[in-house]
């Protein structure tokens, strides 16, 4: 492995790692209605469990209301079993068609609350990113005994390794102040 690869494939896993993040803020409920926070849920279809947005046509209605119309019928109960499990804050209310989720507008408290999912989401990446500055740092380390490589260059690239952490983590505090905005806004 050269420098290169180093720097090429340490960049790289910090980009999925920003990318998770942004797939776990999409599952945040905010004040509108969104498709996204019904990612995590799925239905035992056929015996596999299938996501529902795999089997059903999911639409916003007045920003409010989720519309799940699942494209068979016959397992609208299943469905509404399954929303109900995952415990997404709302009740299905199923009306033989289609299922219809009314999201109440977020009290303060609850907005706070998840604004502490939000932070926590966050330092959860940021882990993700420093233990990936430990691992360039410790393939640093066997490149410099594998390629004797001179001290000072060692160092420069040590220190090119934290920026490239601080650089991701700005980009990871950016994130979370800007979901937090979007969850407190009324």
């Amino acid at each position: 492995m050269s420098l290169d690869e180093l720097f090429l494939n340490g960049e790289e896993k910090m980009e999925k790692a920003l990318e998770q993040l942004n797939r776990e803020f999409k599952t945040v409920r905010t004040g509108r209605a969104n498709p996204n926070i019904l990612d995590r849920v799925n239905v035992e279809y056929y015996g596999a469990p299938t996501p529902i947005r795999q089997m059903a046509q999911v639409t916003v209605q007045d920003g409010t209301t989720l519309v799940i119309a699942p494209f068979d019928k016959s397992i609208l109960k299943e469905v509404e079993k399954a929303l109900t499990k995952a415990e997404l804050g709302v009740m299905p209310n199923n009306d033989g068609i289609v299922i219809r989720m009314i999201f109440p507008p977020l009290t303060e408290e609850k907005r706070k609350e998840i604004t502490k999912d939000v932070k926590k989401f966050g330092e959860e990446s940021k882990v993700a990113i420093r233990n990936i500055r430990r691992d360039m740092t410790d393939a640093l380390k066997k490149l410099e005994k594998s390629e004797n490589l001179p001290e000072d260059v060692v160092k420069d690239n040590q220190d090119k390794i934290q920026k490239l952490t601080d650089k991701y983590t700005g980009k990871i505090e950016a994130m979370v102040s800007e979901k937090e905005k979007e969850v407190l806004t009324v």
